[in-house]
C-alpha cells in the first residue's frame, strides 16, 4: 500500500511541529517556514495545513506572533487514526473505476485486499507522532532548514 502524497506531507509537517514546539528559544514556524523544511510546495502544504488543522491535530495563529503548533491531539493522537482520516475510506483497487472491472460481482479480492488495508492501519495504531520524533529523528528534524523554493 502507497500513502497518497497528502497523507506524507501532513506527517511530515507534523512531525516538524512536534520537534519545533520542544526547542525553548523558537517562535512558532510558518507554513511557509515548515513547507521549505520538509522539502514541498508552499501550496501543497497549505492544503495540507488546512486539513490538519480541520482534524485537530494542529492550530495556525495568523498575524504577529502567529504560525504552527501541534495541538495535544497532534502530538499524542494515534497514527493510524490520523493516516485513516487523511487517506479516507477508498478501496486498494478500483473495482468500480470507469470502467468498472467485470470481475466485481464475483471477486474475493477486494475484500482480501481490504483486510490488508485494515492491517496496516491498526499496525500503525499504537504509534503516536511523539513516537515517531524520538532520537535519532528529532535532531535530524530540528536541523532541517527552509530551502528555497523551486
Amino acid at each position: 500500500m502507497r500513502l497518497t502524497k497528502s497523507t506524507d506531507i501532513a506527517l511530515r509537517i507534523a512531525m516538524r511541529l512536534a520537534v519545533t514546539g520542544d526547542a525553548a528559544d523558537t517562535t512558532a514556524p510558518t507554513t511557509r517556514e515548515v513547507a521549505g523544511a520538509v522539502g514541498v510546495p508552499y501550496t501543497h502544504a497549505a492544503k495540507v495545513v488546512s486539513r490538519l488543522q480541520h482534524l485537530g491535530v494542529l492550530e495556525a495563529r495568523r498575524g504577529r506572533g502567529g504560525g504552527l503548533a501541534l495541538t495535544t491531539a497532534g502530538h499524542t493522537g494515534s497514527v493510524g487514526r490520523l493516516v485513516r482520516e487523511l487517506e479516507g475510506a477508498g478501496d486498494v483497487v478500483g473495482c468500480e473505476d470507469d470502467p468498472p472491472c467485470p470481475l466485481r460481482s464475483a471477486c474475493r479480492l477486494r475484500g482480501a485486499l481490504r483486510t490488508a488495508q485494515e492491517a496496516f492501519f491498526a499496525a500503525l495504531d499504537p504509534i503516536t507522532i511523539e513516537d515517531l520524533v524520538a532520537e535519532p529523528a528529532g535532531p535530524v528534524l530540528l536541523s532541517l532548514s527552509a530551502r528555497p523554493e523551486d
